[in-house]
């Protein structure tokens, strides 16, 4: 594996994780979705009757309350078809508030349907598959393509930028976009390496 290749790896790599810890409204949705991983791991946890599979997505403080709420659940379930629905419900709200809690996350109610960013989805089926090679593979390009698109930008932009006022405007911005995309990759780079020197 050359220089060039695991830089570029770490790039994508760092990006999945800026994604879904520091930028992400709609990453950090996706544990808010009723098709997300912890509403996912409660569904199974109800079918099986055993409440130990959620309780990593809590902290030991709220354990005790999620125990209770599970069996709450487990005892409406038994009612009927409806009571089921309205039963895990009430179990999936308290679970993925506290959860969202957890991550110092507003809790906006679950969501139906919701838009799942592309780059965790691809990052779910990464840790499924066992492999994260189109993960990366997606967002070394996509970063690649950002970054030359807007290069190509400020070159095209600065040939006529001293023409008018707002030709050079056009100028001015382009070269905003590009250096502030270039920065934030770098500072992505900057954390990480920050993150290991203090574990």
């Amino acid at each position: 594996m050359n220089t060039t290749f695991r830089y570029r790896h770490l790039i994508a790599l760092l990006v999945v994780f800026e994604i879904i810890f520091f930028w992400g409204v709609r990453a950090e949705a996706h544990c808010d979705t009723l098709d997300g991983p912890v509403v996912k791991t409660a569904q199974m946890a109800l079918e099986t009757g055993d409440v130990t599979p959620v309780l990593k997505s809590v902290p030991i403080s709220d354990e005790k309350a999620i125990r209770e709420a599970f069996q709450n659940t487990l005892a409406v379930r038994q009612l009927g078809q409806e009571a089921r629905k309205l039963a895990d419900s009430y179990f999936f709200e308290p679970l993925v508030r506290i959860h969202r809690a957890g991550e110092g996350a507003p809790y906006t109610g679950l969501k139906h349907g919701i838009d799942v960013d592309p780059a965790v989805t691809l990052a779910d089926k990464a840790i499924e598959t066992g492999s994260a090679e189109k993960l990366s593979g997606v967002l070394t390009a996509a970063i690649d393509k950002g970054i030359k698109d807007r290069f190509r930008r400020v070159i095209e932009t600065r040939k006529h930028a001293n023409e008018s006022i707002e030709a050079g405007r056009q100028y001015v911005a382009a070269y905003v976009d590009f250096t502030h995309y270039a920065e934030s990759v770098h500072n992505l780079v900057e954390k990480k390496a920050e993150h290991h020197a203090h574990p």
